[in-house]
């Protein structure tokens, strides 16, 4: 046996050993890696409000924290307006059940003649062996819920820690992280690093000025055909329709929708031609104007970048895909050299004109250039 296979043997089995124990690390720290990005970002999203309050002469860490309470009653106002709505939607469908069973009940009955009655449709459905496995199952799934609960309040403060050291210690971190580099790389860190502030901040502060446009717009219009919690679906159709990625505009949508069709089916009808109308507003007019300062991507791109980010990380991909391409495209803009082409990209390209030979500089040449490629020559020769 060769001296040297043992000690191959070994190592390969050292190898094998590191690589399982590295992904099943991997694996575990996984939720927290993610954690760890989205509050990276949500810091970058901040910077620029922070930077601004210390240059006024507050330190960063109270500026973070006002940025970051301005933040928390944004969210609050958004989901209580939205809680209020669905509480006060879901008890006007429990006080109207009954009602409503019974319309149905009478309509069966009146044209398929099938004699149901509602107390005896009652007393079946709570006494069936499907409503007491249906309320063991709850019970036993409360201890399930309340575990997820809690697992999702410690992500939210997880994230909300990080974010708040990231945005607050952003100097400090940037000083540890380029010591470690040379000059020359130190530069290049910096200036991505400063891309990814502008396309991050721009990004976001875009989208909160565009669903601020579209909430108000919304809230008159709902307001105007007299459509029940309309500043409630005003907030949710502004906020949806910017933050969620490629679907959000449907998402947010289709809720005022749904709300004014309880009303008249005519106003359903008034609200998804204005919802359609203001999209194409949003889209061709403001829109452009907005974004052109902060992050331009072309529609194609920023949908590819969502369902890339989505098959790679879940939400938290679909999230964090288009500041990121937008922090990539405008760090390859910084480095990549772009060449003008001639005609404007919808003709033909134009033909390359043939050598003829001769001098290029002199039209009397015509082909008696000499072997040196000179036409002095020729013309010392003539």
């Amino acid at each position: 046996m060769p001296g040297w296979l043992p000690r191959a043997f070994v190592l390969a089995l050292g190898l094998l050993a590191a690589y399982q124990i590295l992904s099943w690390a991997f694996l575990r720290v996984l939720g927290l890696l993610l954690n760890v990005l989205i509050a990276f970002f949500l810091a970058l999203a901040m910077e620029p409000a922070v930077a601004a309050l210390s240059r006024r002469g507050v330190r960063r860490g109270p500026a973070t924290a006002l940025v970051s309470v301005a933040l928390l009653a944004v969210a609050a106002v958004f989901f209580g307006a939205l809680g209020s709505l669905f509480v006060e939607q879901v008890s006007r469908i429990v006080e109207n059940l009954p009602r409503y069973v019974s319309d149905v009940l009478r309509w069966s009955n009146a044209y398929f003649h099938t004699g149901l009655d509602v107390d005896r449709l009652r007393s079946r459905v709570i006494h069936s062996d499907w409503a007491r496995g249906f309320l063991r199952s709850g019970a036993q799934n409360v201890w399930g819920i309340s575990a997820t609960l809690l697992g999702g309040v410690f992500q939210l403060l997880t994230v909300a820690l990080f974010t708040f050291y990231f945005a607050a210690e952003a100097p400090r971190l940037r000083v540890a992280l380029c010591s470690v580099l040379p000059p020359a790389r130190q530069a290049e860190v910096l200036r991505a690093w400063e891309i990814a502030v502008a396309k991050t901040g721009g990004y976001l502060y875009s989208r909160a000025l565009m669903a601020l446009i579209s909430g108000g717009a919304h809230y008159v219009f709902l307001e105007l055909l007299g459509v029940p919690y309309a500043a409630a679906l005003a907030v949710w159709v502004g906020v949806v329709s910017q933050f969620v990625p490629t679907v959000g505009t449907y998402i947010g949508g289709a809720l005022p929708l749904l709300i004014a069709f309880t009303v008249d089916p005519w106003t359903a009808l008034w609200v998804l031609v204005f919802i359609v109308l203001y999209q194409q507003l949003e889209n061709y007019v403001l829109q452009p104007r907005i974004t052109a300062r902060t992050v331009d991507i072309h529609p194609a791109v920023a949908f590819g970048s969502v369902v890339a980010g989505t098959s790679l990380l879940g939400v938290v991909g679909a999230l964090v895909a288009i500041p990121a391409t937008a922090t990539l495209q405008g760090f390859l803009s910084a480095y990549v050299k772009r060449y003008d082409v001639p005609g404007d990209g919808d003709g033909p390209l134009p033909r390359r004109r043939k050598d003829r030979g001769g001098c290029r500089r002199h039209e009397g040449c015509k082909g008696r250039e000499g072997p040196e490629g000179s036409s002095r020559w020729w013309r010392r020769g003539r």
